[in-house]
């Protein structure tokens, strides 16, 4: 969306190609890690839903899928790209990491998925060959760090301590307050560095006819400035989420949430249409 060339259908093929095959590792990946986590995932009040943990989808047949998913899409991704492949490699790796070691690390575990968000942006970026500006990175960490804390605590206020415990060994070292504290920080960095973002990395393209322009002053007929209404949306999304964690019985799954809670799904897409409607129609 970004790199301009969201319309350009070389690219938006390519880019499509690219999320397919990405998503067939993560499934692969969530596949490997329900299998580790079987026995913990049968505590869990939602969990114990999933096919491998309920039994539906016999182990051997998923770590099968899992197998088969990684080798394919890491062969796929080295057709696109070795940069993408390595990106894909990395991500399979850290995931690996992740199930098997650092989930029980107190900080770590969030760091973590932190940082498989952003390889996730960062495999997009390769494909298309495309410079990420350091406010929208810093927006995305932000994000994902403000998202699995918000698991974290999601956790911690759905499950009893016995529970807890049992299904996630570091909970018991995360509190309450500590975890508000991490949401406060994050939730204000994220809405802070898409501010940011919106303020500095845009040019200031003129728009519309000549009349309109020599009537508007370029303080507010910029194309970056325009990207700063998308603002008050974001805040609103944010707002909206923590809202929804401290609910507990839907924020455990950041999926779950976006696809069941209309306000907050309705600020996404009122976030997507406004930022194509600014870089690819506003500015033109």
């Amino acid at each position: 969306m970004f790199s301009g060339k969201l319309f350009f259908l070389p690219s938006f093929l390519l880019i499509a190609w690219s999320i397919i095959i990405f998503s067939i590792l993560t499934s692969s990946v969530y596949f490997m890690n329900d299998i580790i986590d079987i026995s913990r995932d049968k505590l869990h009040p939602f969990k114990k839903f999933r096919p491998i943990a309920s039994g539906k989808l016999p182990v051997p047949l998923a770590l099968f899928f899992a197998s088969f998913g990684v080798l394919v899409s890491l062969y796929l991704s080295f057709n696109i790209s070795f940069f993408f492949f390595l990106i894909c490699l990395i991500y399979f790796c850290l995931q690996v990491v992740y199930s098997l070691y650092l989930k029980n690390l107190i900080v770590l575990d969030v760091l973590s998925i932190a940082a498989s968000f952003i390889l996730r942006i960062y495999g997009g970026a390769i494909v298309l060959n495309y410079h990420i500006s350091i406010w929208f990175l810093l927006c995305v960490t932000s994000l994902a760090l403000f998202m699995a804390v918000g698991k974290r605590r999601a956790e911690l206020s759905l499950l009893d301590k016995e529970t807890a415990l049992s299904h996630r060994k570091t909970l018991s070292h995360y509190t309450a307050d500590l975890l508000d504290d991490y949401l406060a920080m994050f939730s204000a960095s994220a809405w802070m560095s898409w501010a940011l973002f919106t303020f500095f990395e845009s040019s200031p393209v003129v728009l519309g006819s000549p009349v309109l322009y020599s009537i508007l002053p370029l303080t507010i007929s910029g194309t970056n400035k325009l990207l700063m209404i998308t603002i008050p949306v974001v805040i609103y999304g944010i707002m909206r989420y923590l809202s929804i964690v401290y609910q507990g019985s839907r924020a455990e799954s950041p999926e779950r949430i976006l696809l069941s809670d209309k306000p907050l799904l309705g600020s996404v897409i009122l976030w997507g249409l406004l930022v194509i409607w600014i870089l690819y129609g506003a500015g033109s």
